[in-house]
């Protein structure tokens, strides 16, 4: 038998899309798990078992859309027993309840799984897939792979070797009693380390060459946390730690310890050697690509740190062979939210959308509306007050209004490289006009302190300005004949409200006529 999807990994992404796929009814499928349980990835990590996707059941409103701004672990799903806020109150939830979600999500919903069954080796002839796991061999027209970036991350050190690595480093802060440690990193999961061994270490040292980024000032979840970033009060303040800023050069067994050779990038390149009783390793994961043979090995990107793909998360170089979860991230890194629960949920929808679109001759769900002025910019204004998609993934995904004639289309949830570069013509929409709603933070948002009280900001509530202002908040693009030629942009607000009628709706509705006119 020759499915028509196989899946490869039962993590949060595989999950969804085989919910998606399930309640479709339409495509014969399967997801193959190499653990015995559904997102296995999270019964180890994080190592100190606090989760930093963020948890809020307290809203003060009803509306199951709009509540997913601040449930960042929820998988998509009708079912109201299926949303994580039902599991717990804590913000920063432990990791251990994200694997018992799991595990209800896949029972609920049906999904497919085939348990232990670790994908060894993976070929294609003929234009089919062809899957090894254990003794048994799977076939598949299309294969989605989503399983995460399951391998460290090894920068090359000599020696590096004799570390100790985050993914089986013990997290007793015992253990390190009275020992000066170096943690090689400065993400989240370095820091994550840092802060639980504060307690009982002599002195710990974080080392990269990169500048640390605070997720505060870029917006970029994946960038340093403030859940974890205690860890930099006691370098300011004078309290025995430490970051270094250089490279790692070399690391040397010395009788019980180490001697790390460290060249400091801002000190004129000053090279110091200095002795540890443990060297930690956390420097993030990677994608594993070992299990492709060169049928249908795929093109890596970010220092081989993931599989290079298209607008439509489809292999650059192997048709047929798509990605799902975490492993997106290749496509907005470090700009959105791919790389996240709360982000890449949308992006499986998205993807399911685009597999029936290319596969099934389905075209994009959209809503019929006249095309005017005023219901395309009720349309929009009622969408940007409440999608959870289009905040998560600000400036990733776009709802995208067409427009033939009196014809207007209202589709949601579109990735804006897809649309840019395919479309979303159909034999009886050949439309002239496009509008492309997203929300984004404005120019070199990144660049300035938010918390700096002497930094102009752009009032709020007032057009004509809203180009300029830092904050979240809608931009409606015009697109005709494959080009953007008219942006208009929403004033910001600190209710993420815009729906003010001389302030918001009436601009927006002039841009539109003004537009649908030209």
């Amino acid at each position: 038998m020759t499915l028509d999807y196989l899946i490869v990994g039962a993590g949060p992404a595989g999950l969804q899309l085989a919910a998606l796929l399930e309640a479709d009814g339409k495509r014969d499928y399967l997801v193959l798990e190499q653990a015995g349980i559904p997102g296995a990835f999270f019964a180890t990590f994080p190592r100190h078992r606090q989760l930093i996707s963020i948890n809020k059941p307290h809203t003060g409103s009803d509306d199951p859309e709009l509540n997913l701004r601040l449930d960042w672990n929820s998988l998509l799903s009708d079912d109201p027993t299926l949303r994580f806020t039902g599991y717990t109150e804590r913000y920063f939830p432990d990791a251990d309840v994200m694997v018992r979600y799991l595990a209800d999500f896949a029972a609920k919903t049906g999904a497919r799984i085939r348990y232990h069954s670790r994908v060894t080796s993976v070929r294609k002839a003929d234009g089919v897939f062809e899957v090894r796991a254990g003794e048994e061999v799977f076939r598949a027209r299309r294969l989605v792979v989503a399983t995460g970036v399951s391998q460290p991350y090894r920068p090359d050190i000599p020696g590096l070797e004799l570390a100790e690595q985050y993914a089986d480093m013990p997290v007793d802060p015992r253990d390190y009693l009275d020992q000066k440690v170096l943690i090689i990193g400065k993400g989240n999961s370095a820091f994550e380390t840092a802060d639980s061994l504060m307690e009982t270490t002599t002195l710990i040292h974080v080392a990269g060459p990169s500048s640390i980024r605070m997720a505060w000032r870029t917006h970029y979840v994946g960038h340093l946390r403030a859940v974890n970033n205690n860890f930099l009060d006691t370098y300011q303040l004078k309290s025995a730690n430490a970051i270094l800023d250089g490279d790692v050069k070399r690391i040397e067994r010395d009788g019980d310890g180490f001697t790390v050779t460290f060249s400091f990038s801002r000190a004129d390149e000053v090279v110091k050697e200095l002795r540890y009783d443990r060297v930690l390793v956390c420097t993030g994961f990677a994608f594993d690509a070992s299990i492709f043979d060169d049928t249908c090995r795929p093109r890596l990107a970010v220092r081989d740190r993931f599989p290079a793909q298209t607008p439509a998360w489809e292999s650059v170089n192997v048709p047929g062979l798509y990605f799902a979860g975490t492993i997106t991230q290749e496509r907005d890194f470090k700009r959105s939210t791919s790389g996240f629960i709360h982000g890449f949920r949308y992006g499986v929808r998205a993807l399911h959308r685009i597999l029936e679109r290319r596969y099934g001759d389905a075209p994009w769900p959209a809503e019929k509306l006249d095309a005017t002025g005023e219901l395309i910019a009720d349309a929009v204004i009622a969408r940007v007050n409440r999608t959870s998609a289009l905040w998560q993934q600000f400036g990733f995904l776009a709802d995208v209004v067409t427009v033939a004639g009196s014809d207007a289309r209202y589709h949601d949830e579109v990735p804006v490289e897809y649309f840019t570069g395919t479309g979303l013509r159909t034999p009886d929409h050949d439309y002239e006009h496009a509008f492309v709603v997203t929300l984004e933070y404005g120019p070199e948002h990144d660049q300035v302190d938010p918390f700096d009280v002497t930094v102009h900001r752009v009032a709020q509530d007032v057009p004509g300005q809203a180009h300029d202002a830092a904050y979240l908040h809608p931009v409606v693009r015009h697109h005709r004949a494959g080009q953007v030629v008219a942006t208009h942009h929403l004033a910001e607000n600190l209710e993420n409200r815009w729906d003010r009628p001389e302030t918001h709706v009436a601009p927006l509705v002039a841009f539109v006529d003004r537009c649908l006119s030209s």
